[in-house]
């Protein structure tokens, strides 16, 4: 762990051991200096253990790997090694007892925890018996005992505390990279969720896109042709030539129209207009003129206004299957009922035309586009297709969706 994700506390201890011992050599070393005790000669010595004792903990511990607990043995080797060199100097100079005090710090990074206890004990022992010498009497004796065991145990049940309180803080920091990496992970997961969901969008938007442009563009091109061919055969006959041509130009006008409100996803014309029912009519009507194919229109049960998904559904199915009579059947009558039973509402077209066999559904070229955009646009409403044919016997097309009520404005009381 890098030294700036540590709590602060932990900083200042790591601080307290990087130059706590530097700084107490420093102290006793400076204390005995101007003490003026003694000769050139006499602190000449001193100043050859405090440098030897300065090499020890810049070998052994400063260039120690980190971090330094987990190399048992080499902390032990410098603890004994630190404990030799101030015994040395404080037997020179009881001043020296400043750096001894740097023994209970460096005792708390010796492993396994009972040693760092014994280290502990021996500091103290140390500093005792070296600053006042071995108690001449009973009475110093218990003094001396009292100071040793309260000293071990006060600084011992810190260095456990702060082992007890340093597992805590590096469960602590596994759970938090834990949940960091989950929270990376979900981010990812999340990222490609977004992707993942653009993606379908764009492919929805593309398909609904296609479904609109087949039955509206697509349609209508297609009957301004029709009509176009029809007036161009119809020369010789101007009302019938009249006729085909303004049946072409209302298409592309209801196929600009139409094509306009796909881009905006907006509502068919004919259903903001009117009811279901009434669209419906118009479409099969509309149908029947530019065609000449009559239509019969039934509408069953209790009428009720639909979902608007619902609704487009069925009109744009209702469009492709007379689309697919008119271009296909060569039929001479056509029927659309449009039931509504209940929990389900049924859309039935059918015509006496040539028919044609039927192929399972998803085998390979089992479809052109228009059935496969029936089929979408029924079952993105939970809805079923069936298809009915036989050849020389004509067509039947059956629409089955649920019956889902449009939903009531906001604000509106029963």
């Amino acid at each position: 762990m890098r030294s700036s994700d540590k709590p602060a506390w932990e900083r200042f201890g790591d601080a307290m051991l990087d130059w706590g011992g530097f700084v107490l050599l420093a102290i006793g070393t400076a204390t005995v200096v101007l003490d003026g005790k003694g000769d050139a000669a006499r602190l000449a010595p001193t100043l050859a253990i405090v440098a030897a004792a300065a090499a020890w903990m810049v070998v052994l511990y400063t260039r120690a790997p980190s971090p330094r607990r987990e190399h048992h043995a080499r902390m032990r080797v410098f603890f004994v090694g630190l404990l030799v060199f101030a015994s040395a100097l404080m037997l020179r100079h009881p001043l020296f007892f400043v750096f001894m005090i740097s023994g209970f710090f460096y005792a708390a990074i010796v492993r396994p925890i009972p040693i760092a206890i014994v280290g502990v004990g021996v500091t103290s022992v140390l500093i005792n018996t070296l600053i006042a010498g071995v108690p001449a009497s009973s009475a110093g004796w218990t003094f001396y005992i009292v100071i040793i065991v309260v000293q071990t145990l006060v600084i011992g049940a810190g260095v456990v505390g702060s082992e007890k309180v340093a597992e805590q803080n590096e469960v602590r920091r596994v759970a938090l990279a834990r949940l960091e990496a989950a929270q990376e992970e979900n981010a990812g997961l999340h990222a490609q969720l977004v992707s993942q969901a653009r993606a379908a969008g764009v492919l929805e938007e593309r398909g609904r896109m296609a479904r609109e442009i087949h039955d509206t563009i697509a349609q209508g091109l297609t009957g301004i042709i029709t009509q176009l061919e029809a007036a161009d055969q119809a020369r010789e006959r101007r009302d019938d030539r009249d006729r085909y041509l303004a049946h072409a130009q209302r298409l592309a006008r209801e196929s600009l129209a139409e094509a306009r409100r796909s881009v905006e996803a907006s509502m068919p014309g004919a259903l903001e207009t009117g009811s279901m029912s009434a669209a419906i009519r118009q479409v099969a009507d509309s149908w029947s003129e530019v065609a000449g194919i009559p239509v019969d229109v039934t509408v069953t049960g209790e009428v009720m206004d639909l979902h608007p998904e619902i609704q487009l559904a069925l009109l744009r199915t209702a469009q492709e299957a007379l689309a697919n009579v008119g271009r296909h059947a060569a039929a001479t009558r056509a029927g659309l009922t449009l039931s509504f039973m209940g929990d389900v509402v049924a859309l039935d077209v059918r015509d006496d035309g040539v028919g044609f066999t039927v192929p399972a559904p998803g085998a390979p070229g089992s479809a052109g586009f228009g059935l496969t955009a029936m089929r979408q646009r029924v079952a993105r409403v939970a809805g079923s297709l069936v298809i009915e044919s036989e050849p020389g016997v004509g067509t039947a097309i059956s629409a089955r969706v649920p019956a889902i009520g449009a939903a009531a404005p906001e604000g509106a009381t029963s």
